[in-house]
């Protein structure tokens, strides 16, 4: 089915090879060149025909399909070799540079015989020698031939790399690629490190490189010890590669570099993200290439002990670790072998052997900033129980029960791992339950499973289910005769019942009705239910003190305030009179936070005081925790972020003394990176937040997690930490439950947001556009949220400008408008605006400026609108912006008065500069193009440098002397021409 409309004219086929050609490489544009081909058929001029063939042949070449390349090279070579006079320079100049295309394609096949690579090259040199062109470009293939059989690379070597480059020859950076792999096959780490300098810091590069040469130089680089400069070309080398067919092996290489360095579950993060690559890699070199790097780090997996771990592979069926490794091993192997009788050596064998025997070169590196183990690569499944560290578990069921009840009425973080233990019990067939008195029926057992388990859920923030829970808890309770624990029970489901969010636009005085409602009910509750035990009354007495005091938070009235200290006070009473530490320290806990939340931080912070030196004599030792968490919260709402950050730290510290999952360290680190962030400690702050995400993706809070994880990516991303936020977010993005769109879209879109943001910033300017395209989009629908629409179609609509694309960046610019009419976003549009005029004028001189004019008034509606409405901008004023950007815009339309004009109202507008003032470096600009405007452009120096003096003069004696600079120079410049 063809894949365009079929050209009816040799314009529409060049210009439908000009679009193809703007396509990524892959089936579609192979597809399309294929057609392309059988239309340039049907017209007489034969240059179009061969302009379709060389189109083809690149898609071959690029599209990982070297069986198809040589085909379509003998037709252009015929072609040639009839007609001459088609090809002109441009087109002669392709045909000799591809006969290296059709070499490589030739030692790609190894059906191909060794004697066809060699008579092939025999061709290339002939031709060379007949058109009269210098063979260096013929001994770089002969080299390269030499280096694939692994025989008399030498020789070869010098007879290249001894050689002047010529036009023909491979491009630098390619070059520099081969020299390097020879050092580097001489065990030579360091020159091939040198040698390949130039590539890896980004000053030659091709369509290939520097992805090619990053992914070869990856364990030099750890050899030889440096280690983040491997980090860092990891992380942009694979982003270069990844799903490429084309670029296979390069994945091989980057699978490898995981294994070595105990990344192996990034590894088999990044094996999922390239499966296609099994299925769409037609070069066998590129394919063994690739075979072989999987297996490198499937053997590692093995080798660790999780042979059983899901993997992906070939398609048409799951794989285990163990099952594709030996899959692999087996196409591989056979690969190698094939290479290896057509070459007469054993060199692919060998090369392969030598990578599958590496042992890890570090045993950890930090790649990314979500580090994951092996233990958490498998599939998604409930989160593991709490496993105590502190107390060991009773091997006898009746004290196993016992000691469940036991920490559970002191609040211990050890009873959950009781009660796990339990619930497995329970579960099996054959369980039999004690006939002890002491231990109760059956039912009151399934009874205490049901309420922790409600417990559970209530943490989760799954109210609606803790509730019901609770409720089913309370039944079987009175089916046992225990009907204190039947209160108790029925109490936390009127507090979970409350609590179960409330839509609309009164939801928080709903919810502070049904809080209230709770409380009576739990009120009546108590006085109806005698013969409370004392740690049953205790827990009804928190529990009606938290509701009061969660309506408190609500509802943030003043006269909800005394009501919890009431009750506190009754709790703090009663458990002092019984001894119940647990509850004591609740009661202090919940007066600190009273004492918060009504704005008295430095009650909160005495309450907590008094409270930890209680602990620390008395305990509960797994309240200080929880308690110094507060405490440094309460410090940052008192803004000293070093004591915040002291008790956060002692926090985390003590935390590790108890069960994982019963102490909220995610809490604790994400508190702890908000001190650390007002500490200006941005680094370790991303360190808090990405720990913070992890813990709370173990405990299942998904959207929580993700949340933090979206923080974590924007900071990376203002640390300059560019691809360490586009890995951390391609990984993000690959999870299953966002794949499936099972996460809040909003959430998923912040994140692709953030990446494509985070693309533009690392200059990847097509994938950038391209992401905020498809958002742009997607934002459209967003009925309830036309100002997020307004703000990604206006950065969409720059990124268009960027690529020269005015007519569609004018379409989103429009779109943009249109919901700022909805929502108003002055700031954005207007910088939007300002910059597509900008971009306009500069990229199309004089011819673009009336488009530029037309983006510009729009950009004086907007600050019109906003001036009206009396809005405020972030920085300088949209009317001093407007200005200074006509005046730019004039200038690179070549309309000078007009822009000496706009930039002298600009500086009106800023008005003169303080000397505290943080206008100066933007006054200074406005005078240095002003300036520029009037000295150089319209020839009238001397006003310029009156205005130039007068301005340096200025600034000077305001203490500016940095913003003086630009203006001196301008000023001696004129000066120099007079």
């Amino acid at each position: 089915m063809p894949t365009a409309p079929h050209p009816q004219n040799t314009d529409e086929l060049f210009q439908a090879l000009q679009e193809n050609d703007q396509l990524p490489y892959g089936r579609t544009r192979t597809v399309t060149a294929e057609e392309l081909v059988d239309a340039a058929e049907q017209f007489a001029e034969p240059a179009p025909l061969a302009y379709a063939l060389f189109e083809l042949q690149e898609a071959y070449t690029y599209g990982s399909e070297p069986r198809k390349s040589p085909v379509v090279f003998a037709r252009l070579l015929n072609l040639f070799d009839e007609q001459p006079d088609v090809f002109d320079e441009r087109m002669r100049h392709m045909l000799f540079w591809r006969f290296k295309w059709v070499a490589n394609a030739l030692r790609a096949l190894p059906e191909v015989p060794l004697s066809g690579l060699r008579q092939w090259l025999t061709e290339m040199r002939d031709r060379y020698v007949k058109a009269d062109l210098d063979l260096q470009p013929y001994y770089g293939q002969a080299y390269q031939l030499a280096a694939h059989l692994g025989e008399d690379t030498l020789l070869a070597y010098e007879l290249w790399a001894g050689r002047t480059r010529t036009r023909l020859s491979d491009c630098e950076a390619c070059e520099i690629c081969e020299r390097a792999l020879y050092h580097l096959g001489t065990g030579d780490d360091e020159r091939a490190l040198r040698t390949w300098e130039p590539v890896l810091a980004g000053k030659d590069s091709c369509q290939e490189e520097p992805a090619r040469s990053v992914s070869y130089a990856l364990l030099p680089l750890l050899r030889t010890g440096r280690t983040d400069r491997a980090r860092e070309l990891h992380l942009a080398g694979y982003r270069a590669c990844r799903r490429n067919p084309s670029m296979a092996g390069e994945v091989g290489r980057h699978l490898e570099f995981c294994a070595l360095t105990g990344n192996e579950a990034r590894g088999l993060e990044l094996l999922a993200e390239n499966r296609n690559l099994f299925a769409e890699v037609e070069s066998p070199l590129d394919l063994l290439d690739f075979l072989t790097g999987v297996e490198v780090l499937l053997r590692r997996v093995e080798l660790l002990g999780h042979d059983s771990l899901p993997a992906a592979g070939y398609a048409g069926r799951t794989w285990t670790v163990a099952g594709l490794r030996a899959e692999v091993r087996g196409r591989a192997d056979d690969l190698a072998a094939r290479f290896d009788a057509r070459n007469g050596t054993t060199a692919h064998t060998d090369r392969r052997n030598a990578r599958l025997d590496r042992t890890p070169l570090l045993e950890t590196l930090e790649l990314t900033l979500r580090t994951r183990g092996l233990d958490d690569a498998g599939p998604a499944a409930p989160v593991a129980e709490p496993t105590a560290r502190t107390t060991a578990l009773p091997s006898s069921l009746p004290e196993l029960i016992l000691q469940a009840r036991t920490l559970d009425q002191q609040g211990h973080p050890d009873g959950p791992a009781c009660w796990a233990r339990l619930r497995t019990l329970v579960a099996a067939r054959d369980y039999a339950h004690p006939d002890d008195p002491a231990l109760g029926p059956l039912v009151q057992l399934r009874a205490d499973l049901l309420a922790e388990e409600a417990n559970r859920a209530g943490e989760k923030d799954e109210f609606a289910d803790a509730a019901a829970l609770h409720e089913e808890a309370a039944a079987l309770y009175d089916d046992a005769g225990e009907p204190g624990h039947a209160a108790l029970s029925r109490a936390c489901a009127l507090l979970a019942t409350a609590e179960i969010p409330v839509q609309g636009t009164d939801g928080a005085e709903a919810k502070t009705a049904a809080l209230t409602s709770a409380h009576a009910s739990m009120v009546r509750l108590h006085e109806e239910t005698p013969g409370l035990a004392p740690f049953q009354e205790a827990r009804l007495m928190r529990l009606k003190a938290t509701a009061l005091g969660l309506r408190l938070q609500t509802s943030r009235s003043d006269e909800h305030v005394a009501p919890v200290f009431a009750e506190t006070d009754v709790l703090h009473a009663f458990a002092t009179r019984h001894d119940l530490v647990g509850q004591l320290s609740g009661a202090l806990q919940l007066r600190a936070s009273t004492h918060a939340i009504s704005g008295d931080l430095p009650a909160a912070v005495s309450e907590t005081d008094a409270l930890l030196d209680r602990l620390k004599a008395h305990g509960p030792a797994w309240h200080l925790p929880r308690t110094l968490g507060l405490r440094g919260r309460l410090q940052l709402g008192l803004r000293d972020a070093q004591a915040a950050h002291a008790d956060l730290t002692e926090a985390l510290r003590l935390a590790v003394d108890w069960p994982a999952d019963t102490i909220d360290t995610a809490r604790l680190h994400s508190d702890l990176a908000e001190a650390c962030m007002h500490l200006g400690h941005p680094d370790e702050a991303l360190r808090h937040l990405t720990r913070s995400a992890e813990l709370e993706l173990r405990r299942g809070n998904r959207t929580d997690a993700f949340c933090t994880y979206s923080n974590a990516a924007q900071l990376s991303l203002d640390l300059g930490r560019v691809e360490d936020c586009i890995a951390l977010l391609d990984s993000l993005l690959a999870e299953p439950d966002i794949t499936t769109g099972e996460l809040d879209d909003r959430l998923i879109a912040q994140l692709r947001l953030t990446r494509a943001r985070a693309l533009h910033t690392g200059e990847d300017l097509k994938a950038a556009t391209a992401e905020f395209v498809a958002l742009a989009a997607e934002s459209a629908r967003w009925d309830d949220d036309p100002g997020s629409h307004a703000m990604i179609a206006a950065e969409t609509a720059v990124l268009l400008g960027e690529s020269g694309e005015f007519g569609r960046a004018r379409e989103a610019a429009d779109q943009a408008l249109a919901a700022h009419a909805r929502a108003q976003r002055y700031d954005q549009l207007s910088n939007c605006l300002r910059e597509l005029a900008r971009l306009q004028a500069q990229q199309q001189g004089p011819d673009g400026l009336a488009d530029a004019r037309a983006f510009l008034s729009d950009a004086g509606r907007v600050a019109d609108e906003a001036r009206d409405a009396e809005y405020e901008a972030h920085g300088r004023s949209l009317d001093t912006a407007l200005a200074y950007e006509h005046g730019r815009v004039n200038a690179y339309a070549g309309e000078y008065e007009d822009a000496l004009v706009a930039l002298e109202k600009a500086l009106t507008l800023l008005g003169d500069p303080g000397r505290d003032d943080d206008r100066a470096g933007e006054w200074a600009e406005c005078v240095r193009l002003a300036g520029a405007v009037e000295g150089l452009y319209l020839e009238r120096p001397a006003p310029a440098l009156t205005r130039l003096d007068a301005a340096v003069s200025r600034l000077t004696a305001l203490g500016h002397t940095e913003e003086t600079e630009p203006l001196i120079s301008l000023a001696a410049r004129l000066r120099d021409e007079e």
